[in-house]
């Protein structure tokens, strides 16, 4: 077999067909005769009872269990979406769209095994929030005519209704908070009077007009844009809020004026709330979290204390990895004050090419809030975060990615810190190496706080604790003083454990959840002093008849003796050397700076795998040799961007995974697939354009022509324009007629990731049919990048089912 394309080898009849499921929309209902099922047994397989999710109470006292419904039908998504700025909401209910719901929740005792039913809930709950003092959840629950915010305490478990449907949760995940004092919540609120929403008035027509006079905006590439006037004034109707207190008993006034409230949040000592307000100018080229917005400090009246900043328009911050805007950014309270702002500055103007000495400045103003900012602490890379402690305690984080570096250091709040004690300085492509993160706690505000020993000299590290046999996570102590680290427990085998909480010290009892490769993930508690085990949540298996499928955690190495891994799914009852399987294959490319990081294990082959509608090992009760997970590196060469040989290394990774199978006597190299989503699916269509290694192939959610995406893509941050060879021997669109292998290509209609625009499988299907090559294109309607309907999930299983039965386990 000859692997790499020479030239045009027809050995299929060709094939091209287009799909695209049509939907009519009568008033009273949804038909939807063009969707297919796939066979039951595959449906029996994945249309299971979701598990619980678990939601530990800032006090460590309470478990939440939330219930998921099963897959929703498609109707639910038919209703009226509106796409504003990047903002994708339902203006009926002022809520976002396609978010995930709940339809039951319960408590439970960590300490117990009594789960207490929540009486009086309604049906569909999103936002489920711990008050600070973890006695307490609040939420917002989706009525016809919009949200509302109802509570339930612990001790009555019983739910209660706090507002009308009068919820606006339309700037996506800030719809409301919990004050510190656990009593009172803000939200915000629809504007009273607002009306009805603008219409556009179709008898007006007039020319769209942008204009560039000076400067340089180069920008990735977004989709759900303001596009015209009318969008404008449908943002400020539908983004324009009222802060509203409400206590427990529903009493409730209001906070300041009506405004675009992008963020607020409550001091720690609940005194005053940080305020973010979007306004005008509004833009066509970015989304609304790049809008103009003013920074302000109110107390609790409304009444504005100062304004912190005032942070113009951003539409010309360079795509490159590092770049950030000039001037103040990341504002936040500090979690171990009652009321002490804190934000960013760089120092470089935000140009990562810059050569200074400081790039970032932290700077911090406490209430109230009448003098100047002082700084803090000075930064020779890119700030990543803080941890915070004690008074004159703190830890910094800070990184450069053209180096893969990141340092964490400890500075004292109190005083302006250059040269500060480094903790770890470290390349965090080195996963072997990487000591972990340092574990925080919930304060009485339930804000994150480190987390220290009864004798406070010492604090914990938590980490993955990855290694040549995978992963192992970890909970370290720290000695602050001497910078020891001493070993309190770690994940052993034949389980996948990692620590979730420090439940209590003097004895240390920390939670952590566990699973094997038959065990799905289930909550503990573990006595580190007595090794004792007591289980929290007891979780079934929801399908157990993925139990007789064999799974093998595989090594092997490519050509240059670059190790690669995956995940190994053999159908019940076969044994390897019996035959040969037909196999599909999934990956997703990876970029590295060195190889002997791109080499390293990140994953446990003690997992319990959970078979969800996307995942590929689904195919093994079906008959199929499933290689999941399958290693695809791209690691830079020398000084060379590592995209300069993407093709090239995607397909010495593929040889040797394939050679691999071939050689366990598993497979036979004519009847393989590859399958990929988003980046995965780049690289499905790379494959198939320039290799003969597959003999199918197919791509979700997919771009496939980079002069699309000229401003950058993934970690390539040079545009077109800069590295037009390289974008261009990327895009397979540009090798349409190189591809002779059938290629299922799905799409959602209403996919609004970034770069990811549904013209791209469009633009590559027809390419690829005007070209001859076996083809077939599938757009689903009123589906995102990820596909959550019954009947598209149902839809994408059958296409795949007979595509791999027809191109792959047949063989042709």
């Amino acid at each position: 077999m000859n692997p790499i394309k020479n030239g045009r080898i027809t050995r299929y009849l060709v094939l091209f067909f287009v799909i695209k499921i049509s939907l009519i929309a009568p008033l009273f209902a949804i038909e939807t005769q063009g969707y297919k099922k796939p066979s039951q047994e595959m449906i029996d397989l994945i249309d299971v009872p979701p598990t619980p999710g678990v939601r530990l109470s800032p006090n460590s006292e309470w478990l939440l269990l939330l219930h998921y419904p099963g897959f929703p039908d498609i109707e639910e998504f038919t209703k009226e979406e509106l796409r504003l700025a990047g903002q994708e909401f339902y203006p009926q209910t002022n809520s976002p769209a396609r978010s995930t719901y709940y339809i039951d929740l319960e408590f439970k005792k960590l300490n117990g095994n009594k789960v207490y039913k929540i009486k009086n809930l309604p049906d569909k709950i999103e936002d489920v929030t711990w008050s600070p003092d973890g006695k307490k959840i609040a939420f917002t629950v989706i009525c016809e005519n919009g949200l509302e915010l109802w509570y339930a305490n612990v001790v009555s478990k019983q739910a209660k209704k706090l507002t009308d449907a009068v919820v606006n949760d339309t700037y996506h995940g800030y719809a409301f908070t919990w004050m510190p004092d656990s009593k009172k919540i803000i939200y915000k609120s629809i504007k009273t009077d607002r009306g009805n929403p603008p219409q556009k008035d179709e008898r007006i027509v007039s020319p769209k007009i942008q204009e560039n006079i000076d400067g340089k905006a180069p920008v990735r590439t977004y989709q759900s844009l303001l596009e015209d006037e009318t969008d404008k004034k449908l943002f400020d109707y539908y983004m324009t809020s009222q802060l509203e207190l409400v206590d427990l008993n529903g009493e409730q006034r209001k906070i300041g004026e009506e405004a675009i409230i992008r963020r607020f949040t409550p001091s720690p000592d609940g005194k005053y709330l940080l305020v973010a307000k979007t306004h005008k100018p509004y833009s066509y080229l970015v989304t609304a979290w790049r809008f103009p917005r003013t920074i302000e400090v109110w107390d609790l009246k409304g009444k504005k204390v100062t304004t912190i900043a005032e942070i113009p328009l951003n539409e010309d911050v360079s795509p490159k990895h590092g770049a950030v805007r000039e001037g103040p950014r990341y504002f936040q309270w500090r979690a171990d004050k009652p009321a002490t702002l804190f934000w960013v500055r760089a120092l470089d103007e935000g140009n990562p090419d810059k050569e200074v000495e400081y790039r970032e400045e932290v700077l911090a103003l406490s209430a109230p809030f009448s003098g100047s900012a002082r700084t803090i602490s000075k930064l020779k890379l890119r700030y990543s975060g803080i941890y915070w402690g004690k008074d004159d305690l703190a830890i910094i984080k800070q990184y450069w990615r053209p180096e893969k570096r990141i340092i964490t250091s400890f500075f004292n709040p109190n005083k302006m810190n250059e040269d500060m004690q480094v903790i770890f300085d470290r390349n965090y492509e080195n996963a072997y190496a990487d000591p972990g993160d340092f574990v925080t706690k919930y304060n009485s505000a339930k804000r994150r706080v480190l987390q220290f020993d009864e004798s406070r000299d010492k604090l914990y590290l938590e980490g993955s604790g990855a290694g040549p046999e995978g992963n192992k996570p970890f909970l370290d102590s720290y000695d602050i003083k001497t910078g020891k680290i001493e070993r309190l427990w770690q994940s052993q085998p034949p389980f996948y454990e990692y620590f979730v909480r420090l439940i209590s010290q003097n004895p240390n009892v920390i939670l952590i959840g566990r699973q094997s490769k038959k065990m799905p993930r289930n909550y503990y508690l573990k006595n580190l002093e007595t090794d004792e085990l007591t289980a929290v949540t007891k979780f079934s298996n929801p399908q157990p008849q993925f139990e007789k499928v064999t799974k093998k955690f595989i090594k092997f190495k490519r050509e240059d003796g670059l190790q690669l891994f995956g995940n190994l799914y053999l159908p019940p009852g076969y044994t390897p050397g019996d035959s040969t399987l037909p196999v599909l294959m999934n990956a997703y490319p990876h970029e590295y700076k060195d190889a002997s990081h791109a080499g390293q294990i990140k994953d446990s082959p003690y997992r319990f795998t959970k078979v969800y509608p996307w995942s590929a090992e689904m195919w093994a009760i079906k008959g199929y040799a499933i290689f999941d997970k399958v290693s695809m590196p791209v690691v830079a060469q020398g000084d060379q961007p590592a995209n300069e040989t993407f093709v090239p290394q995607l397909i010495k990774n593929a040889e040797a995974a394939i050679d691999t199978l071939v050689e366990m006597g598993i497979a036979d190299s004519n009847r393989i697939a590859i399958d990929g989503h988003s980046y995965g699916a780049f690289m499905v269509g790379n494959l198939l354009a320039h290799s003969d290694l597959f003999a199918a192939g197919i791509a979700r959610s997919g771009a496939y022509n980079r002069t699309l995406t000229p401003f950058g893509f993934q970690h390539e941050d040079r545009t077109f324009w800069e590295a037009k060879d390289t974008y261009l021997s990327m895009s397979p669109f540009m090798y349409a007629d190189q591809v002779n292998e059938p290629l299922l290509l799905i799409h959602g209609e209403q996919d609004t990731n970034s770069g990811t625009f549904p013209m791209q499988s469009e633009r590559f299907y027809h390419a690829l049919k005007g070209n001859g090559a076996p083809v077939r294109l599938v757009m689903l309607p009123y589906e995102a990048h990820s596909y959550k309907a019954r009947e598209s999930i149902f839809h994408v299983i059958w296409e795949i089912e007979n595509w791999l039965k027809q191109h792959v386990k047949q063989g042709d």
